[in-house]
């Protein structure tokens, strides 16, 4: 049985991982993973400058975009409820789900109940949030991952390391001997002269799906948009692979977070422009399917539920600076521009939300009491791009600068941290004209009997760090005051 991701734990943290630094560190050092994230993110980048620039009005769509989710986030309850009542009358059954627990046993409870031991599914962020692929794998059941990419992580026993291409991290060479050892422990095996032609590895998935989709009586999903005037959910994807799980199934299972409402039919055409241009580069996606309800006529699933699921977003809905990353639409732009994402990849994040969004969506939804969350905000450069490419036009910098600020209000209690303490101290020194002059004045001291050296090199302590990466000058032997005193005023400077 494979589960899903190996490494995850219960907690959402990546079981084992190091803060962001140490991490990243050693994916730095990894050439083979920098090669394939420089060459995946560069045809991006330049896929998404090609169609984005074929619009003159990008940047007006850009402003709707974020006008429609601005507004939704300021009546999400009523929208939600809005949807609860539409979906409902269509026939679906909504379940409200408050944190990953709740989601998992809903979503356990209905496979069961629809005498099911393995469902198919569609590529999901939120399930992968709440650990869906461990809790069916705890109850017994298979859960089969039928999106390429998530198909080589799962086989691979992997992670994924991007919003849009799980498997970026992987070259062709990799994807090739995954499948051929491990296709045949779990359904129909690779074929044996399996190259690692782009075209022979799809037709290998796409063999070894086939199967699955045939015999699957469950489907699950997650969603990119839920319309709050009809109730119905949207999925866009590019294999097709979405559409066998949305229209096979009798039963189909749909997690979709609450910040996944739009208010109006008429609101999804903004959408259907940003996100393809933003994700895949492209115009519009292969596949788009709306569905509202079950089929009803036999042609499709015959009961359909919805799991609205919370898990901390309404917290981030709290923090009013926080809340813009609600906004995100898992596009993944910010992560093709990213400098620090293109050379550390996804997995040094410690989260299924990997680069910038995830920087500051991670340490709001999971909270920065462990040492990988607390260290997510300052896996940044606050160079910018980020917010350039977001097609909702979500500040992350200001992001990233407001949770540094939690991390160090929240880190400080009874016991305050050296750097504190030294920014308490420096904070009382600057506060008066006498006493900065004073330090200045002790400090031509040491200036004046250290004169013959260059510099101090590496200073002990807390300061040992930061002298290892530069020179430390020698103080100078008088402050500009006593100069200027000297030169003009004939004074002592005091």
């Amino acid at each position: 049985m494979i589960t899903g991701h190996p490494h995850v734990g219960v907690t959402g943290t990546f079981v084992g991982m190091p803060a962001f630094p140490a991490a990243a560190r050693e994916a730095l050092g990894d050439t083979t993973l920098r090669r394939n994230l420089k060459h995946a993110t560069s045809v991006i980048r330049g896929k998404r400058a090609s169609v984005v620039g074929e619009l003159d009005d990008w940047e007006q769509l850009r402003d709707a975009a974020e006008a429609i989710k601005n507004r939704t986030l300021r009546h999400l309850d009523h929208y939600l409820e809005q949807f609860e009542a539409n979906a409902t009358a269509a026939g679906a059954v909504v379940h409200w789900a408050r944190d990953a627990e709740e989601a998992n046993r809903t979503v356990v409870d209905l496979v069961r109940a629809a005498g099911a031991e393995e469902v198919v599914k569609v590529k999901s962020m939120a399930t992968q949030e709440i650990e869906l692929n461990e809790a069916l794998a705890a109850a017994g059941i298979d859960a089969w991952e039928t999106d390429l990419a998530e198909l080589i992580v799962q086989l691979g026993e992997d992670w994924p390391s991007h919003i849009l291409v799980p498997a970026i991290h992987r070259n062709r060479t990799e994807v090739r001997d995954i499948f051929l050892r491990r296709m045949k422990e779990v359904g129909r095996p690779a074929p044996g002269d399996l190259t690692d032609e782009p075209a022979r590895l799809a037709e290998a998935a796409r063999l070894h799906l086939r199967e699955k989709f045939l015999r699957a009586e469950v489907g699950i999903s997650g969603a990119n948009f839920a319309i709050a005037e009809t109730g119905g959910l949207v999925v866009v994807e590019s294999e097709g692979n979405g559409r066998m799980c949305l229209t096979l199934p009798k039963t189909l299972i749909s997690v979709v977070g609450i910040e996944k409402i739009l208010p109006t039919f008429d609101d999804l055409e903004v959408f259907l422009q940003v996100l393809p241009r933003s994700s895949t580069g492209e115009r519009e996606n292969p596949y788009t399917s709306l569905w509202t309800g079950p089929a009803g006529d036999g042609d499709g699933p015959e009961a359909v539920h919805i799991v609205l699921l919370d898990n901390h977003r309404t917290d981030v809905l709290a923090d009013e600076v926080g809340r813009s990353a609600l906004r995100c639409i898992r596009c993944s732009a910010c992560l093709n521009v990213c400098p620090v994402y293109e050379r550390v990849g996804g997995h040094s994040y410690g989260s299924v939300y990997p680069g910038p969004i995830g920087a500051v969506l991670t340490p709001q939804l999971r909270g920065t009491s462990s040492a990988v969350d607390a260290s997510l905000p300052y896996a940044s450069t606050l160079c910018g791009a980020c917010f350039d490419a977001c097609p909702v036009k979500i500040p992350i910098p200001d992001l990233l600068v407001h949770l540094r600020t939690r991390v160090v209000d929240e880190a400080r209690g009874d016991v305050p941290k050296p750097e504190a303490v030294a920014m308490k101290g420096a904070a009382w020194m600057f506060g008066s004209s006498g006493r900065l002059g004073a330090a200045q004045r002790a400090a031509t001291l040491g200036g004046r009997v250290l004169r013959n050296r260059e510099n101090l090199g590496r200073l002990p302590g807390p300061m040992r760090g930061w002298s290892a990466e530069r020179d430390t000058p020698v103080p100078p032997t008088e402050t500009f005051r006593q100069w200027w005193a000297r030169e003009h005023d004939g004074g002592d400077g005091r």
